[in-house]
Parts: C-alpha cells; structure tokens; sequence
C-alpha cells in the first residue's frame, strides 16, 4: 500500500536537512549502519501530532524531496542513537504582551528513494 505523507504536515519536513546516519561495528555481529536521512528540529506540539504516524513508511509527493519516502524514527532499537531528543527551547513574547515559551524535539525521518515497477 502506498501512503502519501500528510499535506498538513509539509511545514515539519519543509526545512530538514539531510544527513547520514552512521554507526560503528554493532555488538552482536550486525554490519555498520549506513543510511540517509532527514534531520529536523520540530515543535514538541507538531510531535505529538505526527506521533501516530512513526515507524510507518510514506511517500512524498511535493518540494525538494518529491519522489523519496520517509520513515520516522521514534523507538526502533537500531535507531537508538536518533531518537527523537531535546532540541531546546525558545521564549518569546506574543502581541499581545504574554510570555510564552516553545519547546522543541531532534528527531530523524529514514530517507528512501521510491522506485516504481510497471509491469513487463
């Protein structure tokens, strides 16, 4: 099944950075990890909304990544290193005179190409 990454949420992704996610030798005899990856620093409120779709695999359909997948990388034990973690936070000052204060999340979406197969 294909799933096509939410619309609502193309802000979240809109300025990731993509990186490389490397690890060394793995106990246990697993080879090093060599994956691309998208890097964002989000909302902590934007989180707890894209929450119910970690771990699932969407495609997306518009900006600069078009035509790749992600996959957000929330509890998965091979990803342990990018779980998602403290990305700080930033007070500020709304018009109307009232503190408030953000807090935000690092978290790392999996990087895929999509191909697509058409039948011979």
């Amino acid at each position: 099944m294909r799933r096509m990454w939410p619309e609502e949420f193309n802000a979240i992704i809109a300025d990731a950075e993509e990186v490389m996610l490397e690890s060394s030798d793995e106990p246990g005899g697993e080879a090093p990890l060599h994956r691309k990856a998208l890097k964002a620093r989000i909302a902590m409120e934007d989180y707890e909304r894209i929450w119910p779709l970690a771990e699932m695999r969407f495609r997306l359909g518009e900006g600069q990544f078009a035509g790749k997948a992600i996959t957000l990388i929330t509890t998965n034990p091979h990803y342990h290193p990018w779980h998602p973690k403290d990305g700080g936070s930033i007070e500020s000052v709304s018009d109307s005179g009232r503190h408030y204060k953000t807090d935000y999340l690092i978290v790392h979406f999996l990087l895929d190409d999509v191909r697509e197969t058409s039948p011979a």
